[in-house]
């Protein structure tokens, strides 16, 4: 399998890998509204605009499976029970098409008790398909993860941070796309070699984001990222050169 293999959908924070007919998304933080209604923001569940857009995409690509990236749920410690009940339907909805894979993230504690019995549910320190790394990115993955030509990350919702003449400043989600050194990779895991790396949007519109641009990157992919040298791409496909050339924009 070559890097371009790994397709974003074009206007979507989803990714499909055509040979495979996989499809990857991350981050969709179902229940999150709760807590941005405690903080006097009149947000409404984007879980069924979520479920809707993702069977969309499966009439179009028709995967054999779905990958999701972790923050599958938003609250933490505890879950309300329309969460847990939002969470299980939008699980069901997804395993009517195809096989469901879950690798957790820190928002997912006890998913596998809210999850329908048919969901796999991989360990939080990633799963290795074919040879590209799956993880959320919260944590160290293991070093099975760190030997593939491949890294998929979620965790940090990437955007960048556009200003205009007026001082005006814009947030937009983004990929992001680079390389891990071996020389950074040498930290923890001597033996690695380079890998290719690409960090998917949070695929909740009401996920905020981390700039790029300006704090950097979540996670402790940050420590051994050098994310100057990252590529940006906006959800339509525009390239926006490397982080460092956008680094005038804040």
């Amino acid at each position: 399998m070559n890097f371009s293999d790994l397709q974003p959908i074009p206007n979507n924070p989803a990714l499909f890998i055509k040979k495979e007919k996989t499809l990857i998304i991350a981050d969709l933080h179902i229940g999150i509204e709760k807590q941005l209604q405690e903080f006097g923001v009149n947000a409404y569940s984007q879980t069924n605009f979520m479920r809707d857009r993702v069977i969309t995409l499966f009439n179009k690509y028709y995967p054999k499976r779905i990958f999701l990236l972790g923050d599958i749920k938003h609250n933490i410690p505890f879950s309300t029970f329309t969460e847990k009940k939002d969470v299980k339907d939008f699980l069901e909805n997804l395993l009517t098409f195809c096989e469901v894979h879950i690798i957790p993230g820190n928002h997912d504690g006890n998913i596998n008790k809210i999850s329908p019995s048919d969901v796999i549910i991989h360990g939080s320190e990633g799963f290795v398909f074919k040879n590209i790394g799956l993880v959320h990115g919260h944590r160290w993955p293991n070093s099975e993860i760190m030997h593939c030509k491949f890294l998929i990350i979620g965790h940090t919702h990437p955007s960048i941070m556009l200003e205009d003449r007026l001082g005006y400043k814009n947030f937009e989600s983004c990929w992001l796309k680079g390389d891990i050194t071996k020389k950074s990779l040498r930290i923890k895991y001597p033996d690695s070699k380079k890998i290719k790396f690409v960090v998917i949007p949070a695929f909740n519109p009401l996920c905020g984001g981390i700039a790029a641009n300006v704090d950097g990157f979540a996670g402790p992919f940050g420590n051994i990222i050098v994310i100057n040298n990252s590529e940006v791409f906006l959800l339509d496909g525009s390239s926006l050169g490397k982080i460092q050339d956008l680094k005038s924009h804040h």
